[in-house]
């Protein structure tokens, strides 16, 4: 019987049912529940939506709907009847219902799991995936109030509305009956159906960011009268750099008969530009901020980059505003780069934006650029720039995002676009904090496939105002997880620099094999020095010695690139002395040359205060901005750029295509370093085509384990459960713990000796002693009885008490390497398996290596391999090699228990003794809690703010 407080939970409003979500072109809306003040909403939804749209939701003619009709649209009890809407600037856009039904197909109260299930969208709404994204939220609340599957009647001739259900992935079954279309499917994600659903993800938000970066027309919100400024200098930026759309510049403090600025259509606001404004860049004090977005919004505005500063880094009065910002944007269907941003480029030809507070255009180029900080982003664009003194100019950008607070549009957003955009060659991003880590190493894995990903992580610390999940991992965690997923992770903006640059126009090397040669003996082995220490595998250096020649390097490159043994080669070079010495320009021509002609290997070229072989290399192909003409308004008034043909300039700064331009580096560690990440990307990229597999375990009790779990935490939400728990929850894994028993006192240490049978161990598992071996709380080989007595009478009298050291006696396990196994889920990252060494190589060194779960067998044959200890067991100074197969089982075994069972929120196994055959599990501890909540399997949302 129900209680009323059970029926007023029924009616609480579920306000973690709102979402905003990113639709198919790239617009926003926003997903709520439809509550009774809807009702004047609804009836204006319903006028809006044509009689044909109208037939096919209720199969006859349905001019208007009836008060009783509203009622019932609207008064829902949020359990058995339940409706959604998806709004845009609050009016509604597209409604879904579902109805819980019984087996005879009537209303219905829980236990029934079935549920009828309708939508209704309004025609100019049509098409953008707005169906899609209902279903997918309906389907999770749908869930959660204990309805696994829906049914669905549809019209034969209503082909969108049936394509929206065939092409959602779950299971279904269809039949035809008195000239309808039956659609019944299961509401459990499938593979297939998380898969469409990340498909839909990534094309709407890679979309999204493509409407910031490719719009058709600008407006620059905030533009002084008076030259300086940031809107002036924004919009002289853009003008410069021959933008390819509509440009208009707004200050309502203009003049009313003030026609241009600086050549550019000047208008009050933006409500009086004529035409659509697909961009628009806001610089105005943050108090007026508001008020321009509701004018942006109004006009059809589709996003913002807010230059504005005064947000969430200036205080919790700034985080506030920041928060009302993201919310009044997102409900007229605006995406937000900032605020306190840098700005955007894009540099493509038809595009040419500069939508940022860099003076320049850079070179276009294969390089796409993310950064959070505007300092950061400046530093990266003149790091690009620079001719001498460093890494050479060889590529340009494709595009540059500096988000700023990063409130709306993060990494992950520019991830997305980055994939599968054909201007980009290479990803380089510097995070000050992941927000969404779980999401990133997906989208990074994906990305990382297709093509390089360069990152330098931050402290993991957020930036003010950033709304970002903590994380409780370590940062050498993460960092390890992010190379999991095909990250190239680096420390400093100089090696970001330096291998995005070899990357993005030097093939792969196939291995880790290196020919090094040069005019210097000492600079090649201090190349050769560098190769061992990162791991490369390099040759003798070939010195051509100080007299070298042009045709001297051009043969000994040919050569080192026609060797079947070298993967990669590495040329040095110090400026010579004499009449045969070959001049810069002379010099690169020959390392070129001989590149081109057995191309497929990298080159890099290592010059000690050679700028001018240096710029030579680079090909004239720096990323300095090549001459721009000023742009001529069209006759419309607005500003566009001169039809011109490219400039001598540029003309003499784009390579050939298909050019592999050789980058320079003015230190031997810096190219090693580059080469070096770009050989275990390679190796990675080759890796990822076969990932391995989950394996799947005959004697893995999986219902036991389910409801042992379920038992335990009937008795508290959040608890380490007890030996004898840990160890029936674990053999339900196969996974046996060897049994220890206590021994509080010399005589019940005794017969718990006689009861394991000898040889024993006596330990000590105070926390303070528990996996010290080192502190002397282990007693090991005990052979009987009068040994283990007085081995209990020492530990006593070492350490005091046996209640403060809490004995246990144990059988002795096979000898071996200690190790130890831990797994936890982080609600950041999700659920990450560990491996190391047990004691100090761990505890002290940080000797771990971490994957996330689930493990492939491949991953958990790698996982052994990774730590920097690992040739103890494999036969370390001969050593007997122990059983790493059966350690690699163990792995996999815990993988799928965290995994199986999100409530398992902690294991940890230590020690885990590998021995020549077998392993020991020797002490286990398991935490069990309510499972955190996992944002990548439920429907697509933005983040909340």
């Amino acid at each position: 019987m129900q209680t009323s407080a059970d029926r007023q939970d029924r009616h609480q409003y579920p306000a973690h049912w709102e979402a905003d979500v990113v639709l198919r072109d790239g617009g926003t809306a926003r997903i709520r529940p439809i509550t009774v003040d809807d009702a004047d909403r609804l009836v204006s939804f319903y006028e809006q939506v044509s009689d044909e749209s109208k037939y096919y939701r209720f199969f006859a003619p349905y001019p208007r709907l009836s008060a009783k009709d509203v009622h019932r649209f609207t008064h829902h009890d949020f359990v058995d009847r339940v409706g959604l809407a998806a709004t845009i600037g609050g009016e509604f856009i597209a409604t879904v219902r579902y109805d819980r039904i019984g087996a005879d197909g009537m209303p219905a109260t829980a236990p029934a799991d079935e549920a009828e299930v309708a939508f209704l969208v309004q025609d100019a709404h049509q098409g953008r995936g707005v169906a899609s994204a209902l279903l997918e939220h309906i389907a999770a609340v749908a869930r959660e109030r204990g309805i696994r599957r829906f049914a669905a009647e549809v019209l034969p001739a209503n082909s969108k509305m049936i394509k929206v259900f065939t092409d959602a992935g779950y299971t279904q079954k269809r039949s035809f009956e008195d000239g309808v279309v039956r659609l019944e499917f299961d509401l459990e994600p499938t593979d297939r159906s998380l898969a469409v659903q990340r498909a839909r993800e990534q094309r709407a938000e890679a979309r999204s960011v493509r409407r910031l970066l490719m719009p058709g027309s600008v407006a620059v919100v905030g533009v002084g009268r008076a030259p300086g400024g940031v809107g002036r200098s924004v919009l002289g930026n853009i003008r410069d750099a021959g933008y390819g759309g509509l440009l208009h510049a707004v200050n309502k403090a203009f003049p009313e008969d003030l026609g241009e600025v600086d050549g550019v259509p000047a208008y009050r606001c933006v409500r009086d530009i004529g035409g659509p404004v697909d961009l628009a860049v806001v610089a105005v004090p943050a108090e007026h901020v508001p008020a321009v977005v509701a004018e942006c919004g109004e006009h059809g505005v589709q996003g913002l980059v807010v230059l504005s500063a005064g947000y969430a880094e200036s205080g919790p009065e700034g985080r506030e505003r920041q928060r009302a910002l993201v919310r009044q944007a997102r409900a007229y269907g605006m995406r937000i780069i900032g605020p306190n941003a840098f700005g955007i480029i894009n540099t493509a030809p038809d595009v040419r934006l500069n939508a940022s507070l860099a003076p320049e255009m850079p070179r276009p180029g294969r390089i796409g650029m993310f950064a959070q900080s505007g300092a950061i982003g400046i530093a990266l664009l003149s790091r690009l720039h620079r001719r001498g003194g460093g890494v050479t100019g060889v590529t340009g950008v494709s595009t540059f995002v500096s988000a700023g607070n990063r409130a709306d549009v993060s990494g992950n957003d520019v991830l997305q676009y980055w994939y599968d955009d054909p201007e980009t060659d290479v990803a380089l991003m510097y995070l000050e904090s992941i927000g969404n880590p779980r999401k990133f190493t997906r989208l990074a894995r994906r990305t990382a496939a297709a093509k390089p990903l360069v990152v330098v992580q931050g402290d993991g610390s957020a930036p003010p105002g950033h709304a970002v999940r903590a994380t409780r991992l370590p940062h050498a965690t993460v960092s390890a997880l992010l190379r999991q997923a095909g990250v190239i992770r680096v420390d400093t903006i100089t090696e970001l620099v330096d291998a995005g640059l070899l990357l993005a126009r030097q093939p792969l090397p196939a291995g880790p094999r290196v020919a090094i040669l040069g005019n210097s003996e000492s600079l090649g082995v201090l190349t050769y020095d560098r190769c061992l220490a990162e791991g490369l595998r390099p040759s003798r250096p070939l010195d051509l010695t100080t007299g070298a020649t042009a045709q001297d390097f051009h043969r000994a490159l040919r050569a080192a690139l026609a060797d079947e043994t070298c993967d990669s080669v590495v040329v040095t070079a110090i400026p010579a002395i004499g009449e045969a010495s070959p001049g810069d320009a002379e010099l690169a021509e020959a390392l070129r040359s001989a590149a081109a002609a057995v191309p497929g290997k990298p080159v890099l070229v290592v010059h000690v205060e050679l700028g001018g072989l240096a710029e030579a290399l680079s090909a004239a192909a720096s990323t300095a901005p090549a001459a721009v003409e000023k742009a001529p308004r069209t006759e419309g008034g607005a500003h566009r750029p001169a039809d011109r043909p490219p400039t001598a300039t540029a003309e003499a700064a784009s390579p050939p295509e298909g050019t592999h331009l050789i980058p320079a580096y003015p230190a031997a560690e810096r190219a090693v370093r580059a080469l070096a990440e770009a050989v275990r990307y390679g190796q990675w990229r080759r890796e990822a085509a076969d990932p391995g597999k989950v394996p799947e375990y005959d004697d893995i009790d999986e219902k036991g384990a389910a409801r042992l779990i379920g038992e335990l935490l009937a008795r508290g939400e959040g608890l380490t459960i007890s030996d004898a728990e840990t160890c029936e929850l674990l053999g339900k894994y196969g996974i046996p713990v060897r049994r220890a028993l206590p021994a509080p006192t010399p005589d019940t240490a005794a017969e718990a000796a006689r009861t394991l049978g000898y040889p024993v161990a006596l330990k000590a598992t105070a926390p303070h002693l528990r996996h010290r071996a080192d502190l002397g709380g282990v007693r090991l080989d005990l052979a009987d009885e009068e040994q283990l007595r007085r081995a209990y009478a020492e530990l006593t009298e070492l350490f005091g008490k046996p209640e403060e050291l809490r004995p246990v006696v144990q059988g002795m396990a096979p000898r071996g390497v200690d190790t130890v196994v831990r797994a936890v889920i982080d609600p950041a990252a999700g659920a990450v398996l560990s491996f190391g060494l047990a004691g100090a190589a761990s505890q002290l060194l940080g000797d771990m290596a971490h994957r996330l779960v689930p493990v492939t067998d491949r991953e958990a044959t790698s996982l052994v391999r990774s730590i920097r200890t690992a040739p103890l067991l494999f036969g370390w100074r001969g050593s007997t090699p122990v059983d790493t197969p059966a350690l690699e089982k163990l792995l996999l075994r815990v993988s799928r228990l965290v995994d199986d069972h999100p409530e398992v929120v902690a294991v940890t196994l230590e020690p885990v003794v590998v021995a020549p055959h077998g392993v020991s599990v020797l002490g286990a501890t398991v935490r069990l809690a309510p499972p955190p909540a996992r944002d990548d399997l439920g429907p697509r949302t933005m983040p909340a703010y």
